[in-house]
Protein backbone atom coordinates (compact mmCIF):
# COMPACT_ATOMS: atom_id res chain seq x y z
CA UNK A 1 0.00 0.00 0.00
CA UNK A 2 2.77 2.54 0.65
CA UNK A 3 4.70 1.56 -2.01
CA UNK A 4 1.52 2.54 -4.23
CA UNK A 5 1.40 5.86 -2.63
CA UNK A 6 5.22 6.48 -3.23
CA UNK A 7 4.65 5.68 -6.96
CA UNK A 8 1.24 8.03 -7.19
CA UNK A 9 2.97 10.62 -5.37
CA UNK A 10 5.88 11.08 -7.54
CA UNK A 11 4.59 12.11 -10.87
CA UNK A 12 1.89 14.46 -9.27
CA UNK A 13 4.53 16.31 -7.26
CA UNK A 14 6.82 16.85 -10.08
CA UNK A 15 4.45 18.77 -12.73
CA UNK A 16 3.22 20.44 -9.70
CA UNK A 17 6.59 22.04 -9.34
CA UNK A 18 6.92 22.48 -13.07
CA UNK A 19 3.37 24.41 -12.93
CA UNK A 20 5.02 26.70 -10.04
CA UNK A 21 8.20 27.48 -11.94
CA UNK A 22 6.12 28.58 -15.13
CA UNK A 23 3.61 30.01 -13.15
CA UNK A 24 6.47 32.30 -11.37
CA UNK A 25 8.28 33.20 -15.01
CA UNK A 26 4.65 33.76 -16.37
CA UNK A 27 4.04 36.48 -13.83
CA UNK A 28 7.17 37.61 -13.69
CA UNK A 29 6.78 38.61 -17.00
CA UNK A 30 3.32 40.10 -16.49
CA UNK A 31 5.04 42.30 -14.29
CA UNK A 32 7.93 43.15 -15.86
CA UNK A 33 5.61 44.15 -19.39
CA UNK A 34 3.50 46.55 -16.57
CA UNK A 35 6.28 48.23 -14.81
CA UNK A 36 8.60 49.04 -17.94
CA UNK A 37 5.27 50.46 -19.35
CA UNK A 38 4.78 52.20 -16.03
CA UNK A 39 4.51 56.12 -16.25
CA UNK A 40 7.56 56.67 -13.82
CA UNK A 41 10.07 53.94 -15.67
CA UNK A 42 8.78 55.65 -18.72
CA UNK A 43 9.85 58.73 -18.38
CA UNK A 44 12.90 57.99 -16.63
CA UNK A 45 14.10 56.19 -20.00
CA UNK A 46 13.18 58.61 -22.18
CA UNK A 47 15.09 61.42 -20.07
CA UNK A 48 17.77 58.78 -19.90
CA UNK A 49 17.99 58.89 -23.62
CA UNK A 50 17.59 62.21 -24.16
CA UNK A 51 20.66 63.09 -21.78
CA UNK A 52 22.51 60.52 -23.88
CA UNK A 53 22.21 62.02 -26.44
CA UNK A 54 22.19 65.69 -25.41
CA UNK A 55 25.60 64.84 -23.23
CA UNK A 56 27.37 62.20 -25.54
CA UNK A 57 27.49 64.31 -28.92
CA UNK A 58 29.87 67.03 -27.37
CA UNK A 59 31.43 65.28 -24.91
CA UNK A 60 34.98 65.61 -24.13
CA UNK A 61 35.13 67.74 -27.32
CA UNK A 62 34.84 64.97 -29.24
CA UNK A 63 38.26 63.54 -27.83
CA UNK A 64 37.15 61.11 -25.00
CA UNK A 65 39.59 59.28 -22.38
CA UNK A 66 37.76 56.26 -22.21
CA UNK A 67 38.26 55.32 -18.97
CA UNK A 68 36.99 58.07 -18.00
CA UNK A 69 33.81 57.75 -20.53
CA UNK A 70 33.12 54.05 -18.68
CA UNK A 71 32.64 56.36 -15.53
CA UNK A 72 30.31 58.95 -17.06
CA UNK A 73 27.42 56.19 -17.64
CA UNK A 74 26.91 55.64 -14.02
CA UNK A 75 24.94 58.36 -12.69
CA UNK A 76 21.94 59.01 -15.03
CA UNK A 77 20.94 55.33 -14.31
CA UNK A 78 20.27 56.37 -10.45
CA UNK A 79 17.26 57.88 -11.85
CA UNK A 80 15.72 54.76 -13.36
CA UNK A 81 16.39 53.27 -10.72
CA UNK A 82 14.57 55.26 -8.34
CA UNK A 83 11.78 54.79 -10.86
CA UNK A 84 11.71 51.03 -10.77
CA UNK A 85 12.28 51.12 -7.22
CA UNK A 86 8.72 53.01 -6.98
CA UNK A 87 6.93 51.08 -9.21
CA UNK A 88 8.15 47.55 -8.03
CA UNK A 89 7.19 48.62 -4.41
CA UNK A 90 4.10 49.54 -5.68
CA UNK A 91 3.10 46.62 -7.57
CA UNK A 92 3.91 44.37 -4.85
CA UNK A 93 1.23 46.03 -2.62
CA UNK A 94 -1.49 46.08 -5.36
CA UNK A 95 -3.22 43.50 -3.88
CA UNK A 96 -3.39 45.30 -0.85
CA UNK A 97 -4.65 48.42 -2.42
CA UNK A 98 -7.00 46.87 -4.83
CA UNK A 99 -8.34 44.03 -1.91
CA UNK A 100 -7.53 41.10 -4.34
CA UNK A 101 -5.04 39.63 -1.90
CA UNK A 102 -7.78 37.18 -0.91
CA UNK A 103 -7.81 35.55 -4.36
CA UNK A 104 -4.00 34.83 -4.84
CA UNK A 105 -5.08 32.07 -1.85
CA UNK A 106 -6.57 29.77 -4.79
CA UNK A 107 -3.58 29.86 -6.83
CA UNK A 108 -0.59 27.33 -7.05
CA UNK A 109 1.58 30.03 -6.04
CA UNK A 110 2.47 31.06 -2.18
CA UNK A 111 3.50 34.24 -1.43
CA UNK A 112 7.02 33.69 -1.42
CA UNK A 113 6.54 33.03 -5.13
CA UNK A 114 5.11 36.13 -5.84
CA UNK A 115 7.87 37.66 -3.95
CA UNK A 116 10.00 35.93 -6.49
CA UNK A 117 8.54 36.64 -9.63
CA UNK A 118 8.47 40.61 -8.20
CA UNK A 119 12.00 40.42 -7.97
CA UNK A 120 12.64 38.91 -11.59
CA UNK A 121 10.27 41.39 -13.39
CA UNK A 122 13.01 44.11 -12.62
CA UNK A 123 15.37 42.25 -14.44
CA UNK A 124 14.45 43.61 -17.82
CA UNK A 125 14.61 47.20 -16.68
CA UNK A 126 18.03 45.96 -15.52
CA UNK A 127 19.03 44.96 -19.40
CA UNK A 128 17.19 47.72 -20.69
CA UNK A 129 19.75 49.94 -18.70
CA UNK A 130 22.77 47.82 -19.85
CA UNK A 131 21.97 48.84 -23.19
CA UNK A 132 21.74 52.14 -22.82
CA UNK A 133 25.11 51.87 -21.55
CA UNK A 134 26.48 49.91 -23.95
CA UNK A 135 24.84 52.51 -26.57
CA UNK A 136 26.63 54.96 -24.55
CA UNK A 137 29.50 53.85 -24.45
CA UNK A 138 30.29 52.75 -28.29
CA UNK A 139 29.21 56.28 -28.82
CA UNK A 140 31.84 57.95 -26.97
CA UNK A 141 34.48 54.79 -28.43
CA UNK A 142 33.62 55.34 -32.27
CA UNK A 143 34.66 58.98 -31.87
CA UNK A 144 38.00 59.97 -34.19
CA UNK A 145 39.55 61.18 -31.23
CA UNK A 146 38.98 58.66 -28.53
CA UNK A 147 41.33 56.85 -26.77
CA UNK A 148 42.12 54.78 -23.68
CA UNK A 149 40.93 51.79 -22.34
CA UNK A 150 37.33 51.84 -20.42
CA UNK A 151 36.50 48.91 -17.87
CA UNK A 152 33.88 46.22 -17.68
CA UNK A 153 33.72 46.43 -14.32
CA UNK A 154 32.67 50.59 -14.24
CA UNK A 155 30.07 49.64 -17.12
CA UNK A 156 28.31 46.97 -14.91
CA UNK A 157 27.66 49.79 -12.36
CA UNK A 158 24.72 51.37 -14.18
CA UNK A 159 22.86 48.52 -14.77
CA UNK A 160 23.75 46.82 -11.41
CA UNK A 161 22.21 49.99 -9.76
CA UNK A 162 18.79 49.43 -11.24
CA UNK A 163 18.59 45.66 -10.42
CA UNK A 164 19.53 46.49 -6.75
CA UNK A 165 16.70 49.44 -6.53
CA UNK A 166 14.21 47.20 -8.13
CA UNK A 167 14.94 44.73 -5.41
CA UNK A 168 14.98 47.32 -2.57
CA UNK A 169 11.72 48.25 -3.71
CA UNK A 170 10.62 44.49 -3.84
CA UNK A 171 11.84 44.02 -0.42
CA UNK A 172 10.17 47.17 0.33
CA UNK A 173 6.89 46.65 -0.46
CA UNK A 174 7.03 42.50 1.42
CA UNK A 175 7.81 44.74 4.41
CA UNK A 176 5.82 47.68 4.83
CA UNK A 177 3.03 46.91 2.47
CA UNK A 178 2.30 50.74 2.27
CA UNK A 179 1.55 52.42 -0.74
CA UNK A 180 3.49 55.42 0.44
CA UNK A 181 6.68 53.80 1.91
CA UNK A 182 8.21 53.82 -1.34
CA UNK A 183 7.94 57.74 -2.15
CA UNK A 184 9.02 58.43 0.68
CA UNK A 185 12.52 56.06 0.67
CA UNK A 186 12.48 57.60 -3.11
CA UNK A 187 12.87 61.43 -1.75
CA UNK A 188 15.22 60.50 1.16
CA UNK A 189 17.70 58.59 -1.37
CA UNK A 190 17.26 61.85 -3.98
CA UNK A 191 18.36 63.74 -1.01
CA UNK A 192 21.31 61.67 0.01
CA UNK A 193 22.57 60.86 -3.21
CA UNK A 194 22.06 64.57 -4.98
CA UNK A 195 22.12 66.93 -2.29
CA UNK A 196 23.87 64.77 0.64
CA UNK A 197 27.80 65.06 1.24
CA UNK A 198 29.54 61.90 0.32
CA UNK A 199 32.80 60.57 2.50
CA UNK A 200 35.70 60.92 0.59
CA UNK A 201 36.88 58.59 -1.98
CA UNK A 202 40.07 57.81 0.03
CA UNK A 203 38.32 56.57 3.17
CA UNK A 204 36.34 53.97 1.32
CA UNK A 205 32.63 54.45 3.36
CA UNK A 206 32.03 56.77 -0.21
CA UNK A 207 32.54 52.83 -1.94
CA UNK A 208 29.07 51.79 0.15
CA UNK A 209 27.34 53.94 -2.67
CA UNK A 210 26.17 53.16 -5.63
CA UNK A 211 27.69 55.32 -7.78
CA UNK A 212 31.08 56.18 -6.38
CA UNK A 213 32.54 58.96 -9.44
CA UNK A 214 35.12 61.24 -9.09
CA UNK A 215 36.27 63.28 -12.00
CA UNK A 216 38.84 66.13 -12.57
CA UNK A 217 40.30 68.50 -15.14
CA UNK A 218 42.85 66.13 -15.90
CA UNK A 219 42.57 62.18 -17.49
CA UNK A 220 44.83 59.87 -15.87
CA UNK A 221 46.47 56.62 -17.80
CA UNK A 222 44.38 53.61 -16.61
CA UNK A 223 46.46 51.86 -14.61
CA UNK A 224 46.99 54.74 -12.70
CA UNK A 225 43.31 55.49 -11.45
CA UNK A 226 43.59 52.96 -8.48
CA UNK A 227 39.65 52.46 -8.47
CA UNK A 228 38.52 48.54 -7.09
CA UNK A 229 35.85 48.84 -9.90
CA UNK A 230 35.95 44.65 -9.72
CA UNK A 231 35.17 45.13 -6.24
CA UNK A 232 32.65 47.05 -6.59
CA UNK A 233 30.63 45.77 -9.13
CA UNK A 234 30.57 41.80 -6.81
CA UNK A 235 29.77 44.45 -4.25
CA UNK A 236 26.46 45.83 -6.16
CA UNK A 237 25.01 42.29 -7.36
CA UNK A 238 26.06 40.81 -4.26
CA UNK A 239 23.56 43.58 -2.89
CA UNK A 240 20.96 43.24 -5.04
CA UNK A 241 20.70 39.53 -4.77
CA UNK A 242 20.87 39.97 -1.00
CA UNK A 243 18.16 41.57 -0.99
CA UNK A 244 16.10 40.05 -3.78
CA UNK A 245 16.14 36.54 -1.54
CA UNK A 246 15.67 38.57 1.23
CA UNK A 247 12.67 39.85 0.08
CA UNK A 248 11.20 36.00 -1.01
CA UNK A 249 12.51 35.20 2.91
CA UNK A 250 10.20 37.95 4.43
CA UNK A 251 7.09 36.53 2.05
CA UNK A 252 7.77 33.12 3.75
CA UNK A 253 10.10 31.12 1.34
CA UNK A 254 12.11 29.08 4.31
CA UNK A 255 13.73 26.26 1.16
CA UNK A 256 17.04 25.30 1.00
CA UNK A 257 17.42 26.81 -2.45
CA UNK A 258 16.35 30.54 -0.60
CA UNK A 259 18.24 29.91 2.26
CA UNK A 260 21.65 28.91 0.30
CA UNK A 261 21.02 31.79 -2.45
CA UNK A 262 20.65 34.20 0.61
CA UNK A 263 23.74 33.08 2.12
CA UNK A 264 26.10 33.25 -1.16
CA UNK A 265 24.65 36.98 -1.72
CA UNK A 266 25.31 37.97 1.69
CA UNK A 267 28.78 36.73 1.54
CA UNK A 268 29.52 38.27 -2.01
CA UNK A 269 28.08 41.33 -0.77
CA UNK A 270 30.51 41.69 2.28
CA UNK A 271 33.01 40.35 0.32
CA UNK A 272 33.23 43.22 -2.12
CA UNK A 273 32.69 45.31 0.52
CA UNK A 274 35.46 44.66 2.22
CA UNK A 275 37.62 44.06 -0.70
CA UNK A 276 36.63 47.66 -2.06
CA UNK A 277 37.47 49.59 0.76
CA UNK A 278 40.42 48.22 1.08
CA UNK A 279 41.35 49.22 -2.97
CA UNK A 280 39.75 52.52 -2.03
CA UNK A 281 43.56 53.27 -0.69
CA UNK A 282 46.42 53.67 -3.19
CA UNK A 283 48.98 50.78 -2.69
CA UNK A 284 52.40 51.53 -2.38
CA UNK A 285 53.03 50.25 -5.13
CA UNK A 286 50.53 52.32 -7.24
CA UNK A 287 51.77 55.50 -5.16
CA UNK A 288 55.29 54.83 -6.77
CA UNK A 289 53.24 53.99 -10.03
CA UNK A 290 52.26 57.59 -9.48
CA UNK A 291 55.07 59.10 -8.73
CA UNK A 292 57.18 57.40 -11.77
CA UNK A 293 54.59 59.23 -14.33
CA UNK A 294 54.59 62.93 -12.57
CA UNK A 295 58.20 62.96 -12.09
CA UNK A 296 60.11 60.50 -14.48
CA UNK A 297 57.33 59.12 -16.93
CA UNK A 298 58.25 56.40 -19.70
CA UNK A 299 56.81 58.06 -22.70
CA UNK A 300 57.04 56.61 -26.45
CA UNK A 301 57.86 58.59 -28.70
CA UNK A 302 57.01 59.55 -32.23
CA UNK A 303 58.83 61.98 -35.19
CA UNK A 304 55.95 63.83 -36.80
CA UNK A 305 57.53 66.49 -39.35
CA UNK A 306 60.46 68.23 -37.64
CA UNK A 307 59.54 67.75 -34.15
CA UNK A 308 59.22 65.09 -31.44
CA UNK A 309 56.41 64.11 -29.95
CA UNK A 310 56.14 61.93 -26.55
CA UNK A 311 53.16 60.85 -24.97
CA UNK A 312 51.87 58.43 -22.53
CA UNK A 313 51.31 55.06 -24.48
CA UNK A 314 47.16 55.17 -24.28
CA UNK A 315 47.87 58.63 -26.04
CA UNK A 316 50.18 57.69 -28.54
CA UNK A 317 47.03 58.04 -31.41
CA UNK A 318 46.48 61.67 -30.34
CA UNK A 319 50.61 62.67 -31.32
CA UNK A 320 49.06 63.18 -35.19
CA UNK A 321 46.64 65.89 -33.42
CA UNK A 322 49.65 67.85 -31.84
CA UNK A 323 51.58 67.69 -34.81
CA UNK A 324 49.29 69.89 -36.79
CA UNK A 325 48.62 72.09 -34.54
CA UNK A 326 52.82 72.93 -34.34
CA UNK A 327 53.06 72.46 -37.93
CA UNK A 328 50.45 75.72 -38.34
CA UNK A 329 52.28 77.60 -35.37
CA UNK A 330 55.44 77.05 -37.16
CA UNK A 331 54.34 77.83 -40.76
CA UNK A 332 53.72 81.52 -39.34
CA UNK A 333 57.10 81.92 -37.36
CA UNK A 334 59.78 83.56 -39.02
CA UNK A 335 63.53 83.09 -38.90
CA UNK A 336 64.85 80.15 -37.31
CA UNK A 337 61.72 79.45 -35.27
CA UNK A 338 60.28 78.49 -38.79
CA UNK A 339 62.21 74.98 -39.00
CA UNK A 340 62.72 74.31 -35.22
CA UNK A 341 62.81 71.39 -34.22
CA UNK A 342 59.84 70.86 -31.09
CA UNK A 343 59.99 68.52 -28.64
CA UNK A 344 56.47 67.90 -27.29
CA UNK A 345 56.45 66.11 -24.03
CA UNK A 346 52.79 65.00 -22.36
CA UNK A 347 52.87 65.46 -18.59
CA UNK A 348 50.85 65.53 -15.94
CA UNK A 349 50.55 65.29 -12.02
CA UNK A 350 49.05 61.90 -10.99
CA UNK A 351 50.66 62.15 -7.63
CA UNK A 352 47.21 63.16 -5.81
CA UNK A 353 45.10 60.16 -7.86
CA UNK A 354 41.95 61.42 -10.09
CA UNK A 355 39.72 64.56 -9.09
CA UNK A 356 42.68 66.93 -8.70
CA UNK A 357 43.48 69.95 -10.33
CA UNK A 358 47.01 69.93 -10.12
CA UNK A 359 49.54 72.92 -11.54
CA UNK A 360 52.11 71.76 -14.15
CA UNK A 361 55.38 73.70 -14.13
CA UNK A 362 56.82 75.34 -16.95
CA UNK A 363 59.72 73.47 -18.49
CA UNK A 364 63.34 75.50 -18.42
CA UNK A 365 64.64 73.37 -21.14
CA UNK A 366 65.00 75.29 -24.54
CA UNK A 367 62.42 74.44 -27.05
CA UNK A 368 60.34 72.00 -25.22
CA UNK A 369 56.48 72.31 -24.71
CA UNK A 370 53.92 70.82 -22.28
CA UNK A 371 50.85 69.39 -23.78
CA UNK A 372 47.85 67.83 -20.90
CA UNK A 373 46.04 64.93 -21.34
CA UNK A 374 42.98 66.65 -21.95
CA UNK A 375 42.69 67.52 -25.57
CA UNK A 376 39.81 69.29 -27.84
CA UNK A 377 37.85 72.48 -27.76
CA UNK A 378 40.07 75.07 -25.18
CA UNK A 379 42.55 72.92 -24.93
CA UNK A 380 43.78 73.73 -28.60
CA UNK A 381 44.27 77.58 -28.44
CA UNK A 382 45.87 76.70 -24.88
CA UNK A 383 48.46 74.54 -26.17
CA UNK A 384 48.70 76.72 -29.57
CA UNK A 385 49.87 79.76 -27.16
CA UNK A 386 52.53 77.47 -26.01
CA UNK A 387 53.72 76.24 -28.67
CA UNK A 388 54.02 80.38 -29.89
CA UNK A 389 55.84 81.29 -26.91
CA UNK A 390 58.32 78.74 -26.69
CA UNK A 391 58.74 79.58 -30.57
CA UNK A 392 59.22 83.20 -29.32
CA UNK A 393 60.81 83.33 -26.08
CA UNK A 394 62.66 79.79 -26.34
CA UNK A 395 61.53 77.80 -23.19
CA UNK A 396 57.71 77.54 -21.95
CA UNK A 397 59.28 79.58 -18.13
CA UNK A 398 60.62 82.21 -20.32
CA UNK A 399 57.02 82.57 -22.23
CA UNK A 400 55.36 83.18 -19.08
CA UNK A 401 57.23 85.75 -17.99
CA UNK A 402 56.62 88.26 -21.40
CA UNK A 403 54.87 91.40 -20.72
CA UNK A 404 56.02 93.45 -23.71
CA UNK A 405 55.32 93.63 -27.21
CA UNK A 406 56.24 90.29 -27.68
CA UNK A 407 52.91 88.92 -26.74
CA UNK A 408 51.17 90.42 -29.60
CA UNK A 409 53.40 88.01 -31.96
CA UNK A 410 53.15 85.03 -29.37
CA UNK A 411 48.94 85.11 -29.67
CA UNK A 412 49.36 86.57 -33.22
CA UNK A 413 51.36 82.88 -33.74
CA UNK A 414 48.82 80.95 -31.59
CA UNK A 415 45.12 82.25 -32.87
CA UNK A 416 45.17 83.58 -36.59
CA UNK A 417 45.54 79.81 -38.40
CA UNK A 418 42.26 78.87 -36.26
CA UNK A 419 38.61 78.62 -37.82
CA UNK A 420 37.64 81.52 -35.95
CA UNK A 421 40.31 83.29 -34.35
CA UNK A 422 37.88 85.52 -32.18
CA UNK A 423 36.19 83.13 -30.79
CA UNK A 424 39.50 81.45 -30.28
CA UNK A 425 41.10 84.18 -28.61
CA UNK A 426 37.67 84.60 -25.82
CA UNK A 427 37.98 80.69 -25.23
CA UNK A 428 41.80 80.61 -24.06
CA UNK A 429 41.59 84.01 -21.97
CA UNK A 430 40.35 83.32 -18.33
CA UNK A 431 37.95 85.86 -18.44
CA UNK A 432 36.52 84.53 -21.63
CA UNK A 433 36.98 88.31 -22.82
CA UNK A 434 38.15 90.38 -26.05
CA UNK A 435 38.82 92.97 -24.70
CA UNK A 436 41.38 94.47 -21.78
CA UNK A 437 43.75 92.72 -19.51
CA UNK A 438 43.67 89.37 -18.92
CA UNK A 439 45.12 85.87 -18.06
CA UNK A 440 45.69 83.50 -20.97
CA UNK A 441 45.62 79.70 -20.21
CA UNK A 442 48.49 76.95 -21.09
CA UNK A 443 48.93 73.66 -20.58
CA UNK A 444 51.70 75.15 -17.50
CA UNK A 445 51.88 78.73 -16.13
CA UNK A 446 49.58 80.76 -18.12
CA UNK A 447 50.17 83.96 -19.63
CA UNK A 448 49.60 87.75 -19.30
CA UNK A 449 48.08 90.43 -21.62
CA UNK A 450 48.01 93.88 -21.68
CA UNK A 451 44.75 95.89 -22.65
CA UNK A 452 47.11 97.44 -25.43
CA UNK A 453 48.40 94.03 -26.32
CA UNK A 454 44.52 92.51 -26.52
CA UNK A 455 43.56 95.75 -29.00
CA UNK A 456 46.22 95.17 -31.15
CA UNK A 457 46.12 91.15 -31.49
CA UNK A 458 41.94 92.12 -32.04
CA UNK A 459 42.88 93.95 -34.84
CA UNK A 460 45.49 91.73 -36.31
CA UNK A 461 42.85 89.10 -36.28
CA UNK A 462 40.14 91.01 -37.90
CA UNK A 463 43.32 91.49 -41.06
CA UNK A 464 43.62 88.91 -43.86
CA UNK A 465 46.22 86.29 -42.67
CA UNK A 466 48.44 86.06 -45.25
CA UNK A 467 49.42 89.61 -45.36
CA UNK A 468 50.19 89.78 -41.81
CA UNK A 469 52.01 86.58 -42.00
CA UNK A 470 54.49 88.33 -44.62
CA UNK A 471 55.10 91.10 -41.84
CA UNK A 472 55.85 88.98 -39.09
CA UNK A 473 58.42 87.06 -41.21
CA UNK A 474 59.71 89.87 -42.31
CA UNK A 475 60.37 91.42 -39.00
CA UNK A 476 60.45 88.63 -37.02
CA UNK A 477 63.75 89.38 -35.69
CA UNK A 478 62.48 92.77 -34.03
CA UNK A 479 59.25 91.50 -33.28
CA UNK A 480 60.73 88.72 -31.23
CA UNK A 481 63.44 91.16 -29.64
CA UNK A 482 63.62 91.82 -25.43
CA UNK A 483 61.76 94.80 -24.92
CA UNK A 484 60.17 95.62 -28.04
CA UNK A 485 56.98 97.67 -26.91
CA UNK A 486 53.13 97.07 -27.89
CA UNK A 487 53.17 100.14 -30.07
CA UNK A 488 56.67 99.27 -32.11
CA UNK A 489 55.23 95.68 -32.60
CA UNK A 490 51.75 97.42 -34.05
CA UNK A 491 53.41 99.60 -36.00
CA UNK A 492 55.70 96.88 -37.45
CA UNK A 493 52.65 94.89 -38.40
CA UNK A 494 50.63 97.57 -39.74
CA UNK A 495 47.81 98.22 -37.12
CA UNK A 496 46.88 101.18 -35.30
CA UNK A 497 49.12 101.74 -31.56
CA UNK A 498 46.92 100.83 -28.26
CA UNK A 499 46.64 103.93 -26.33
CA UNK A 500 48.08 102.76 -23.22
CA UNK A 501 51.70 101.59 -22.49
CA UNK A 502 52.77 98.50 -22.00
CA UNK A 503 51.67 97.59 -18.56
CA UNK A 504 51.67 94.25 -16.50
CA UNK A 505 49.51 95.37 -13.88
CA UNK A 506 47.26 96.69 -16.37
Amino acid sequence: MSTALVEEALPVRAPLRERRTRAVLALARFEARRLLLSIPVVIAFVAYVAWIVWRTRDSSDGNPALQDADRATQSMPMLVGLAVLLCAARAVVRSERYGTEPHFSVLALQPWHRAAAHALSVVPAALLTAVCVAGQFTWEALKPGAIGHGSPAELAVGPLTVLAFGALGVLLGRLTRSAFAAPLLVVLLLFAFVLGTAPSEASGLSWLAPVVSVTGPDTLPSDLLGRPAAWHALYLAGAALCVAFLATAVAGGRGAAVRAGLALSLAAAVTGGILQAEGATASPELTAARERASVRPELTCAEHGRSTYCAFPEWGPRTGAWAAVVDHVQSLAGGSAHQRPLEVRQRMDARYGPGTDAAIPALTDAHRVTVGTAWGGNRVPEFSSAVAAVLVAGTEAAGSEICDGRMVTVMWLSLSWQDDPMDALRRVRLDDSVKGAAIVLSPTDPLSMTEGQTDVVRRLLEKPTAGTGARVKEHWAELTAPGVTTARAAELLGVAAPKKADSCED
